[in-house]
């Protein structure tokens, strides 16, 4: 099957896929559309540990049972905000990704060899700013607490700051508890034999809009203490004011 829109699915109808690659970001949003409910893994490596348990083998009949294995809580259900913003902000890190590589590249090449990189350094410095602010104004649409949050952070003009905060606020749920979401993003103190799941896409997110609020400096609690703003602020959005 190539497009997600041949899925014969109907309003109400339930569909979990283990992943969802950005070219059929279109297709998914029309069957959200037609009110059908997207559900995509949160983490792949949960379907090599669940096969293991069900000594299943590594093929797609085998991958299809063990999807059909997981409990529904191990699957985030997907929302046309969400694939929207998800979107954008791959492109972002894709434009991220390519100025480093320059940055990095340069810092072994000669004077001469380095006065050649810049206009191109330049032009994706250019470009970035241009998608950071797309992503901002489609956050602000989309997320009712982004530009208070924008305010109380104190980042307004600051466009890279501001994109951080939108792909934050991708990645909180806020159905999670405080400290599920400070493991997720890598705050809490644990031994090494300990495991756990934390997003190294959204901890850098979080870092950088620390940086840019704090003036370059960065320590633990003031990533918690941004975070704690954040989650605070969707919780408080989302259950709305005591009664």
């Amino acid at each position: 099957m190539d497009s997600l829109e041949d899925i014969p699915a109907k309003s109400g109808d339930k569909i979990y896929i283990d992943i969802l690659p950005l070219n059929h970001t279109d297709d998914a949003i029309e069957l959200l559309r037609r009110g059908v409910e997207l559900y995509c893994l949160r983490r792949l490596t949960l379907i090599e540990k669940r096969r293991g348990e069900l000594k299943l083998p590594k093929t797609t009949r085998g991958d299809i049972k063990t999807l059909m294995g997981l409990e529904e809580r191990w699957f985030r259900k997907l929302s046309e905000d969400f694939l929207t913003m998800r979107r954008m902000i791959s492109a972002y890190r894709s434009l991220q990704r390519t100025h480093q590589q320059l940055e990095n590249k340069c810092k072994a090449l000669s004077e001469a060899e380095r006065y050649a990189l810049k206009p191109a350094i330049k032009a994706l410095e250019d470009q970035m700013n241009e998608m950071a602010k797309k992503i901002a104004e489609e956050a602000g649409r989309r997320y009712p607490a982004y530009n208070n949050l924008v305010e109380e952070l104190g980042i307004s003009g600051k466009v890279s700051a501001m994109e951080a905060l939108a792909e934050l606020m991708t990645y909180i749920d806020t159905n999670h508890s405080w400290t599920k979401i400070r493991n997720y993003l890598g705050l809490w103190k644990r031994d090494r034999k300990t495991r756990y799941h934390k997003s190294k896409t959204a901890r850098q997110a979080l870092e950088r809009l620390t940086i840019t609020i704090k003036a370059h400096r960065m320590k633990g609690r003031d990533l918690e203490e941004i975070l704690k703003t954040i989650w605070t602020t969707l919780r408080t959005q989302k259950t709305g004011p005591p009664a």
